[in-house]
């Protein structure tokens, strides 16, 4: 009987394992195909110089009810922007990019104007899906917000992408 015990609490160990390692194993993966991919991923050529990798595009269940809490819809100005220059520009997505070889979007920047790298609010989808989503960035080592401030950056998105003071609920701030 306590061997059947063991084996059953090491088997649910190991599914609980798997079902909590799978989500983001696969991300910047080289692939060929799309079958090199798992579900919620595509084989792209997304990154500059690395080939076609698997990216994430979202995941099963948040167009359908999952997703960050209900609340104010956040604005670039109160609350977005410090975050993204803690996180993000501090270290690779600004004016210098040193910790990234992409230098097709600056988050630094709201909006990318013509002929400029694109902005925030032109990233905003990408950044959701890889700060919230799939908690991909920043990479491990990196400053990383919070788990409060990536359900800002989630709602924010939700919402619109709002610049300042122009979000759905009037402009109210929703506070980090």
């Amino acid at each position: 009987m306590k061997r059947a015990v063991t084996s059953v609490c090491v088997c649910a160990a190991m599914v609980i394992a798997g079902c909590s390692i799978s989500v983001n194993d696969f991300a910047g993966k080289s692939c060929a195909a799309a079958e090199d991919c798992p579900d919620s991923y595509v084989c792209v050529a997304a990154r500059p110089g690395a080939g076609r990798t698997c990216e994430a595009l979202g995941l099963p269940g948040l167009a359908d009810g999952g997703g960050p809490g209900p609340g104010p819809v956040p604005t670039w100005c109160n609350e977005i922007e410090p975050i993204l220059l803690a996180n993000c520009v501090s270290s690779c997505h600004g004016e210098v990019t040193t910790g990234s070889s992409r230098t097709d979007f600056r988050l630094d920047s709201y909006e990318g104007a013509a002929g400029a790298p694109k902005g925030a609010k032109d990233m905003a989808d990408r950044i959701k899906v890889r700060t919230y989503d799939v908690r991909t960035m920043p990479p491990l080592g990196m400053p990383a917000p919070t788990d409060a401030e990536r359900e800002l950056v989630a709602r924010w998105v939700m919402g619109g992408a709002p610049l300042c003071g122009d979000s759905a609920d009037g402009g109210s701030d929703a506070g980090p």
